[in-house]
């Protein structure tokens, strides 16, 4: 379904239905069955790890893995609230309130939208993956912090969100273990781990949850924390619609953090999705998947919700258990809507040293240690990348970490560029094979008074200034025309038209004429519509070297 011809949105949804079976709709049920009673341990886990009640995690979950299926472009993509958002939503809410939480997630959910509208889908893939795993990891080390105060039962109220005044207070607090409720934690924690080895398809933090709350709750003399103790009676209604205020004062507040979870959403979403694809066989829409994403995001936050984004296990989990279509999504959402409105008292009972177990593992298994061993074997470039991503992850937070990571990405991948870009110079013979895969070669004479720079690479900033550089040092006597070759250069920007016109100008008023050779299509309409033809004359922009040569021969052999 295409809404117009510039707006790439077709949900995978509405083309499934199209050729949809009953044989299919018995895979996406027993799926959407499966991946609904995974889905419910993280949601309760994230959502009271992000700084909210379980109630918000299981809504969060409910309505956005419903939109998300209703309205993206991946076949089998499962969303809802993950680890991800944990770090970024709780200091959300530690700044701003849950208020301030809505307001960022609406406004992410916008730039998600806009994300889509403008079919930046694919070039958010591109993010370098150095990043993706340097603020992965540092999330993950963020999050196996947050749970030491309830795996340890350490009873610490006020814990500081920095990650090393928190450590701090840990280290200083360790005598005051709880011994119940590290036992609690420890045998929810073994049951996740084994169960895999049991099998792949048992889900280990459900049965951790169900076993640990079973002992706790029929055993007499085990006292530990439980959910109900913390957050109350559980309410089992959906909460009605609500607004927020929104002024320029707040926007502008919250307009970076909204930038980083529309950025992590997106991200995370097409990750997902591009995983889901390698093994499904499927192509997944990127910029209807962030459209959908974007609604989802644009409609929680009024059930006060937290940000949405596909999970990359929730949607394996989908896929081992037959999941073909967005129906198992859709009803992994109702499986997840039923469990709240019948069997949240029993929520109540779960302790909450289990859920810092689920999350424990959870971090664990976002850590990515054997992707960073891997990342130590490439480039420096990379590793610096990486680093800086955690460091600032860990240390202050999710936002300054993603934005000083992608300039840290962008100036290294610059540096790399300029320094594979060449600048050659020739004079008396030029072979117009060289630097080309022919094998015919022909030299051509270049006259006295005429000198050949070739650029070799992009026209950008960066090597216009490198080119400028060159051309001042290069200087000995001087020519009657400089010809620039420019039969290797894919694109050219406004500081490489800028610097062009500097030399021109500075040549024609030392009396030298400027000769562009070899102009490829894209890059003359560009010096065309910055008037560099008027400058020098359109019969001065030749397509081919020979011509050039040609043409600057004659005018030093006048001289």
């Amino acid at each position: 379904m295409t809404l117009s011809g510039s707006i790439d949105f077709r949900p995978k949804l509405v083309s499934a239905l199209g050729h949809y079976s009953m044989e299919k709709f018995k895979s996406d049920l027993i799926a959407g069955i499966v991946v609904g009673i995974v889905a419910l341990p993280l949601a309760i886990a994230f959502g009271i790890a992000s700084g909210v009640s379980p109630t918000i995690g299981l809504i969060t979950a409910i309505i956005g893995g419903f939109l998300v299926s209703v309205a993206g472009g991946c076949s089998v993509q499962i969303g809802g609230p993950t680890g991800a958002f944990i770090v970024i939503v709780y200091n959300i809410i530690a700044t701003f309130g849950l208020e301030g939480l809505a307001i960022a997630t609406f406004m992410a959910g916008l730039i998600l939208v806009a994300l889509g509208l403008f079919r930046l889908g694919t070039v958010i893939k591109f993010i370098p993956y150095p990043i993706v795993v340097g603020f992965t990891a540092g999330i993950a080390v963020t999050i196996f912090s947050t749970q030491m105060n309830d795996f340890f039962g350490l009873g610490l109220k006020n814990v500081p969100s920095e990650f090393i005044p928190k450590w701090g207070m840990y280290l200083s607090n360790f005598g005051n273990i709880d011994w119940m409720t590290l036992c609690v934690g420890l045998v929810a924690l073994i049951i996740i781990v084994i169960t895999p080895k049991i099998s792949r398809r048992l889900p280990g933090a459900l049965l951790a949850i169900i076993i640990v709350t079973a002992i706790v709750s029929i055993v007499p003399g085990i006292e530990v924390e439980t959910i109900g103790d913390r957050f109350g009676s559980l309410p089992t209604d959906i909460p009605q619609p609500h607004g927020f205020e929104l002024n320029m004062a707040t926007i502008n507040r919250l307009l970076p953090s909204a930038f980083t979870i529309a950025i992590l959403g997106a991200i995370e979403s097409l990750l997902s999705a591009t995983v889901a694809d390698g093994v499904t066989g499927s192509r997944t829409n990127s910029n209807t998947e962030l459209m959908g994403q974007g609604f989802a995001n644009i409609v929680v936050p009024f059930f006060g919700g937290i940000p949405v984004t596909g999970a990359i296990a929730r949607t394996m989990t989908n896929i081992t258990n037959g999941g073909r279509t967005p129906v198992a999504g859709v009803i992994h959402a109702v499986v997840l809507l039923l469990i709240f409105l019948f069997l949240m008292p029993l929520i109540n009972l779960v302790p909450m040293a289990c859920l810092a177990a689920v999350l424990i593992v959870v971090s664990y298994n976002m850590s990515g240690w054997r992707t960073i061993r891997a990342i130590f074997h490439n480039p420096k470039s990379d590793i610096s990348v990486l680093a800086v991503t955690f460091f600032l992850t860990v240390i202050f937070d999710l936002t300054i970490a993603i934005e000083m990571g992608l300039l840290l990405a962008v100036i290294l991948f610059l540096r790399r560029v300029m320094e594979n870009t060449q600048i050659k110079v020739y004079s008396e013979q030029l072979d117009i094979a060289e630097g080309s895969e022919t094998t015919i070669h022909e030299v051509l004479n270049v006259n006295p008074g005429v000198e050949v720079y070739e650029i070799d690479g992009p026209f950008f900033f960066g090597v216009a200034t490198k080119f400028d550089e060159l051309m001042r040092t290069t200087l000995g006597s001087k020519p009657v025309v400089r010809i620039i070759r420019m039969r290797k250069v894919p694109f050219i920007d406004s500081t490489g038209i800028h610097n062009l016109e500097i030399l021109i100008n500075s040549s024609h008023q030392e009396g030298i004429q400027v000769v562009l050779s070899g102009v490829k299509d894209n890059v003359r309409a560009a010096l065309e519509h910055a008037g560099v033809n008027r400058l020098i004359g359109d019969d001065h922009i030749c397509d081919h070297i020979t011509k050039a040569v040609v043409m600057a021969n004659k005018i030093a052999s006048k001289e």
